[in-house]
């Protein structure tokens, strides 16, 4: 696998649509030329809080990721390294024993709230897609999302919600929308925006 592999990062709100973006994007240039890794996997285990209970943490600011891990694995993937992602559980807070094989591929890409706020991840990203949606259609996704997949009480998202993700939002996610080459407007639901991401990057695609 060539060394100039090349990498997307798809960032934006809680919520925002991103998994949809890029399953959109993956469907339409091929999974199987596609090499996925999302920030949330690399969330650190609850033992490396120094003894804090999972309600003490904030998992919406930056120190809540192994982001140096997910640098090296970019890097190690562009070299033609197979990496084995770690698989998180939102139940226990802690990195399972399983491990998510990834493969080098032609395209990499990135997924996450924060990916570009780190300067040394953001400059190893080659295309940055920042996926932009109304805030209260994020909190109802997310109290969706938590409520029925996560198994959280909707009193514990909103008080989450409210006391970090928010105010982490504001501080660290809206900033780096000045980092993006592509802003998408609503999300998964812009098709034409998603479609001419596509475009560019099956041109892009040629060139690395």
């Amino acid at each position: 696998m060539s060394s100039h592999s090349l990498v997307v990062g798809i960032a934006g709100g809680t919520s925002s649509g991103k998994t949809t973006v890029t399953r959109e994007i993956a469907t339409a240039l091929g999974e199987t030329n596609i090499a996925l890794l999302q920030h949330d996997s690399y969330y650190k285990d609850l033992s490396q809080f120094g003894g804090k209970q999972a309600h003490e943490i904030n998992f919406d600011h930056p120190d809540a990721y192994d982001t140096q891990l997910l640098i090296q694995h970019i890097r190690d993937l562009r070299g033609g390294k197979t990496i084995h992602q770690p698989v998180y559980s939102y139940t226990t807070y802690r990195r399972t024993n399983e491990e998510k094989v990834v493969d080098p591929k032609r395209i990499i890409i990135v997924e996450g709230i924060l990916i570009f706020f780190e300067p040394e991840l953001r400059d190893i990203i080659d295309v940055k897609v920042f996926v932009d949606t109304d805030d209260d259609e994020r909190v109802l996704r997310r109290i969706r999302r938590d409520v029925l997949e996560r198994g959280r009480t909707i009193e514990s998202v909103m008080e989450q919600y409210i006391n970090t993700v928010k105010p982490m939002h504001l501080e660290f996610v809206e900033p780096t929308k000045r980092w993006a080459d592509v802003i998408i407007p609503r999300g998964g639901e812009n098709r034409v925006a998603i479609d001419l991401v596509v475009r560019m990057l099956r041109t892009l695609d040629l060139t690395y």
